[in-house]
């Protein structure tokens, strides 16, 4: 097995050193990849001297633009994507690796209580559960940045990854409404280095648009139908009250079923644009 271990790295030289360090020490076989995303330390220098091969950004783009800088300079066919901030520990990535084999990706999975706060818990909680809804699948942990992947399969879809931290979770509804397959390993996550540089509230609402836009790429039916539901309910409600009370049909009752019913159509248009889209690729 040819492996290549990609780290996307900004401003991590307090620890990136030790994280490249420890996984030569694991696996000296293994190609390890270390993207620096434009830092202002010496993250390369330290990742360089630990024996990584490291490619540099000239600014600072993005954790997701890393990924795909990584994915593409591997020479693996198997890449493991693992966060340089210290908290994957690299003596997990063999428990990976192992189910390589069988699944398209494996992912590895954080215990709730490893969470950074109750906010990032509750957050997590509910990506999880609107990113299932989509995929029609129970999906245990939508961020995690720890996962093995084949080259060829993800060479494919690299370029819906966006440049930012959303990475895993468009990597992981892309695979899943594309029908590949994803297995959950439970990893142990240890407290990062420094501070995290994920914004709750802006990347928050950023994997929210994610997880619409993938699931209107891949599955649109699934958040039109549910929207066009609600109006003509809605409308249909508001009837039965209106014609009731004042015995008669309104112009908000008209509008209401108008606007579901369009939403729906709207709905099988994109269905249909999907399905063509299906049958051009492989």
């Amino acid at each position: 097995m040819n492996v290549s271990i990609v780290i996307p790295a900004y401003n991590e030289e307090a620890v990136i050193g030790q994280t490249v360090a420890r996984i030569r020490s694991l696996y000296p076989d293994f190609e390890i990849v270390v993207i620096d995303d434009g830092s202002t330390d010496d993250t390369a220098l330290k990742a360089r001297e630990a024996g990584a091969k490291v490619f540099q950004h000239p600014y600072n783009i993005g954790n997701g633009a890393a990924v795909k800088t990584g994915i593409r300079k591997a020479s693996g066919d198997v890449i493991v994507l693992m966060d340089g901030d210290g908290q994957h520990d690299p003596a997990d990535i063999a428990r990976l690796l192992e189910e390589s084999g069988h699944y398209d990706m494996v992912v590895g999975t954080r215990h709730g209580s490893s969470q950074a706060s109750l906010g990032r818990r509750i957050a997590n909680w509910f990506y999880n559960k609107l990113a299932s809804y989509v995929a029609k699948y129970p999906i245990k942990d939508l961020t995690s940045g720890f996962r093995v992947l084949h080259k060829d399969t993800v060479i494919k879809f690299l370029y819906l990854f966006p440049n930012t931290f959303s990475y895993p979770t468009t990597s992981t509804l892309t695979y899943l409404r594309s029908g590949h397959t994803i297995k959950y390993i439970p990893i142990c996550q240890h407290k990062r280095i420094g501070k995290s540089k994920i914004k709750l509230l802006e990347d928050g609402a950023r994997f929210i648009l994610i997880i619409l836009r993938i699931a209107t790429l891949f599955s649109p039916m699934r958040i039109f139908l549910p929207v066009s539901t609600f109006f003509l309910l809605t409308g249909l409600g508001y009837y039965m009250y209106s014609y009731s009370v004042y015995q008669r049909f309104t112009n908000m009752s008209a509008l209401l079923l108008s606007v579901g019913i369009m939403v729906f159509l709207m709905g099988l248009i994109s269905e249909q644009i999907t399905q063509m889209r299906y049958d051009r690729v492989e």
